[in-house]
Parts: structure tokens; C-alpha cells; sequence
């Protein structure tokens, strides 16, 4: 199943009627030949049809751009541009958009050649706020070819991951488990930004779980689970059990995504769920996710939520963990005070069970979840996937509906330090710049719940472009203050 979109962007220019038309046609050309040699041409499409001038011709653009599949549109003013037709094309466009301008080439030319669309992005963000529309606008819009070329790429992944929320299903299994309620957020907000959730009973799933015994896809899955695991695989007798669940998973997925063309999931793990089935289902969520459907454990919505939006964003796997433990003095002590350049209070360990994929731990074992064996009996505890999370940069981040039905989020950058845990779980050591503030300023006072999505790499920007364009508001994006930089709760007196 392909669960991540491909993005093809129309690239339309507008032309005010009492400007050169011949400026929005020559720019046009110059943006389109510079991206292609810059980064390709499989992701855009030039529309040939007409400069934008008038409504008519904004019809025209629109069933072109339409019809040569384009699913993300840019629209360039290559000169002031007609605030009118261009916001009016922004309208009637069903995917996500932007908007940028043109720069002035030379200052010899400024006379016949000057498209003052310095001043025409101004008008069109006007227009855009009467109509109510969203359109991505980056943080300078002007720019000669080269540089509208680089803010259009860096338009792709906000655009896949907003035209993939407007196609998303959250298939869910099962209410929070009890004293779990951080993880019980309202759904509306899921509506208000295009998603579409089915959820289902824990009983629903084991029903159809049942009906896979004996399933002849068994053994193949096996082994492939095998030969991932290698060395790894120390608990062999459990993996046909497993390769059911995730054949009964995906059957699910693709009889249930309705008209919806991507899908994450998010399940009950405990308490019952290990008596019942007789397993746990952290590797399975760890397969997936690494085939680019995300699953939360614990029927995180939100949380899975934020690890599809993370899987578009960043074209990778990611995952979700525990905002879990603090770093000892004596570990910190010894494996980072002098090697890294971080104060304890900007470590911290981010853990769960075993639902990181086996491509992003530097190794991998299958054991039994051990904080589960302590109340239940051991053999129905298998199923985890343990190691240290490969070290690197990271992003930690989460999408949130608050109690109050209100969209939040938070992104931070950060990394994993290429230091052993000493402990068990998908786990690492975390460091992220003035952790400890975020921690009490942003988590804390946001009300955000343990769980947080972690996608490789630093992806800030997009995610923050991302959040915003869906609706969340500036001020409810928190992001890891840097010092000398006081957040509005924090006591000015330290």
C-alpha cells in the first residue's frame, strides 16, 4: 500500500492587465527552467494557457492545471498581479497553495520592465484573508528564479502533508486504557482539518483477528520477519502469531479506508489485550510504521496523527515515544559533561515498549515487555522490539486538540547522543537545547500529554509551515526557547 502522496505542482503566473504580460510569461519561464535544473521537473507543471488576467482566464488555468493532475498549485505574480482572478484561482483550487513574487531584475530595466510584485503580494494577502483562504506564504515571497525556486521545493513537503491530512482515515481500536486519559482528546478538530476517523472495538479487532488463523500468508510473513530480526529474532515461537496480526491489520486497512487514500492506525495494547491475544503488538506497530503506516500505541489519535504528519513531511520512518525518564547524574557525568555541550537539564530519555522500527535502533532483540510481566505472566508479553535508537538529529514534536477542543503543537530540535541507554524498550538519550524550560513552559503548562513524535532529521520549518496552514495558531506553536529568551509563564526571577 502506498501511504504517502506524490505532489504535482501547477505553476500558474498572473499578469495585471496594465502591466507587460510579457514579464509574467519571460519570469515564468526563467522560475520553471531554473527548478528543473535545480531539482528536476517530475514534480511541476508549467501552465501553458494563459497569464492570468481575468476571471475567464482563471477558469482556463484552473481546468489546465486540473487536468495535467496537479494536486498542489503555486501561484506567481510575475508582475503586480489581479488581486481579483488570482485569489479567486487560490479559491477554487481543492489542494494546498501558494503564493510568491517576483523580483525586479535590474536597475536598468525599470521602466517597461519593472512588475512591482513587491507591492502586488501585499494586495493578494489581502485578498486571501477576505475570501478566507490558506495559502502557504513563505517567510520572504520575492525572489528572483532561482530563489522562487528553492521556496517552491521547499513547498513540496508542506504540501504533501497537508493534501495527505484532507485523504487521511485514523482507524482506532478501542477506548484510552484507564489512567490513560492524557491520551483522550476530542475528534472535532480532526474534522475541522479534513481528517476522517473510524473507530472500532478491541472486540471488533480479535474477531477479525480469529478469522486470519490458519491465514496462508502466514508463513511467508515470518519469514520476513526472520530474516529483519536476525540475531535478533530470540523469540521465534511467537512470530506466526505476530504475522497474523499483521495480515488481519492491513486486511482491515484496505477494507475499511472507504473513499480515504491514506490510513494510520492506533490500538489498545493493555491490559486485556495481552491475555486475549496472547502477544503484544509493539513489533507489529514498528513493521508498519516502517512501511509508512504510523501506529500509536494506547489509541494516541493525536499521536499517531503526528507521526503521519512526520512519515510526509520528512519521506521517512518515524516514531513515538514516551517522554519518559531524566538522565542520572553519574551517567551524565561520565558519558556527556565535556563531550557534548549540554547541561543535565537538556537530556532526557525518550522510550516505549518496542514500537521503533528495527532500520532506526543500532541494533534489535524481541523480548518480553517487562514494565507488562509484572503484572501479567510472561508469556503473553512477547512481542517487543528493544534496542538503542541510532543517534543523529532529531525532531521532536506533537500535534494536540486540547481539552478544550483548541489545536496546540510543539516542535523542537534536537538529537540522539550516540550514548548506551544501560536499560530496556525502543529507547535513547535525547538532548535537546534548554530542555528543562520546554519541559516546564511548554509541556507542562501546554497540557501536552507524555507522547511525542520523532522524526529523523530536522524538520522544524516544515512542520511549523505545516501547522499553521491547517489552522493551529502562531501562539500555540511552542518551540524550545533559547536562553536569555523568557517564555510568558516562565518567572523572571528564575
Amino acid at each position: 500500500m502506498n501511504n504517502k502522496p506524490e505532489i504535482k505542482i501547477g505553476i500558474v503566473a498572473v499578469s495585471r492587465d496594465c502591466f507587460p504580460e510579457s514579464l509574467s510569461v519571460n519570469r515564468r519561464k526563467a522560475l520553471v527552467d531554473a527548478y528543473t535544473k535545480k531539482y528536476g521537473a517530475d514534480d511541476i507543471y508549467e501552465c501553458p494557457i494563459c497569464i492570468v488576467e481575468s476571471e475567464i482566464h482563471m477558469v482556463q488555468a484552473l481546468e489546465d492545471v486540473k487536468k495535467a493532475g496537479c494536486n498542489a498549485l503555486v501561484v506567481y505574480l510575475g508582475n503586480f498581479g489581479p488581486e481579483i482572478s488570482e485569489t479567486l484561482l487560490a479559491k477554487h483550487f481543492e489542494g494546498p497553495k501558494m503564493f510568491i513574487a517576483a523580483a525586479e531584475e535590474s536597475g536598468n530595466d525599470l521602466v517597461q520592465g519593472r512588475g512591482d510584485a513587491y507591492c502586488g503580494m501585499l494586495n493578494a494577502s489581502y485578498n486571501l484573508q477576505l475570501r478566507n483562504i490558506k495559502a502557504y506564504i513563505p517567510e520572504y515571497p520575492v525572489g528572483n528564479a532561482e530563489e522562487c525556486a528553492d521556496m517552491i521545493h521547499e513547498f513540496v513537503p508542506i504540501a504533501k502533508a497537508v493534501y495527505a491530512l484532507n485523504n487521511l482515515k485514523i482507524i482506532s481500536f478501542g477506548p484510552r486504557p484507564l489512567n490513560f486519559l492524557a491520551c483522550n482528546a476530542p475528534i472535532k478538530q480532526l474534522y475541522n482539518i479534513g481528517v476522517e476517523i473510524e473507530e472500532n472495538s478491541e472486540l471488533d479487532l480479535f474477531e477479525a483477528f480469529n478469522k486470519h488463523a490458519g491465514d496462508e500468508r502466514i508463513p511467508a510473513l515470518v519469514k520476513e520477519m526472520e530474516e529483519e530480526l536476525g540475531a535478533g529474532n530470540k523469540k521465534p515461537e511467537i512470530l506466526p502469531k505476530l504475522a497474523q496480526y499483521e495480515l488481519t491489520l492491513k486486511d482491515w486497512v484496505e477494507e475499511h479506508k472507504g473513499y480515504r487514500k491514506y490510513v494510520a492506525l492506533t490500538g489498545k495494547c493493555w491490559p486485556a489485550f495481552q491475555t486475549q491475544f496472547g502477544f503484544v503488538p509493539c513489533y507489529v506497530n514498528s513493521r508498519l510504521t516502517a512501511q509508512g503506516i504510523p501506529v500509536s500505541c494506547e489509541v494516541d489519535i493525536y499521536g499517531t496523527l503526528s507521526e503521519f504528519i512526520g512519515t510526509v513531511v520528512s519521506d521517512d520512518i518515524v516514531t513515538l515515544l514516551d517522554i519518559n525518564n531524566s538522565v542520572p547524574n553519574d551517567m551524565y557525568e561520565e558519558e556527556i559533561k565535556g563531550k557534548y555541550n549540554y547541561t543535565q537539564k537538556d537530556t532526557f530519555m525518550g522510550f516505549h515498549c518496542g514500537n521503533t522500527a528495527s532500520s532506526k535502533l543500532t541494533s534489535c532483540e524481541m523480548k518480553y515487555q517487562m514494565i507488562m510481566a509484572r503484572n501479567l505472566p510472561e508469556e503473553v508479553t512477547q512481542g517487543t522490539l528493544e534496542g538503542d535508537i541510532v543517534p543523529g538529529d532529531i525532531t521532536f514534536f506533537r500535534l494536540q486538540s486540547t481539552a478544550d477542543n483548541k489545536l496546540r503543537a510543539y516542535i523542537a530540535h534536537g538529537e540522539v547522543l550516540p550514548v548506551a541507554t544501560r536499560s530496556f524498550g525502543s529507547i535513547g538519550v535525547f538532548a535537546i537545547p534548554e530542555m528543562g524550560r520546554f519541559y516546564r513552559h511548554v509541556l507542562i503548562e501546554g497540557g501536552f500529554p507524555h507522547h511525542g513524535a520523532v522524526a529523523f532529521g530536522h524538520w522544524g520549518k516544515a512542520l511549523f509551515e505545516v501547522f499553521k496552514y491547517i489552522g493551529v495558531p502562531v501562539n500555540e506553536i511552542g518551540y524550545n526557547q533559547p536562553a536569555g529568551v523568557r517564555y510568558p509563564t516562565e518567572n523572571p526571577w528564575g
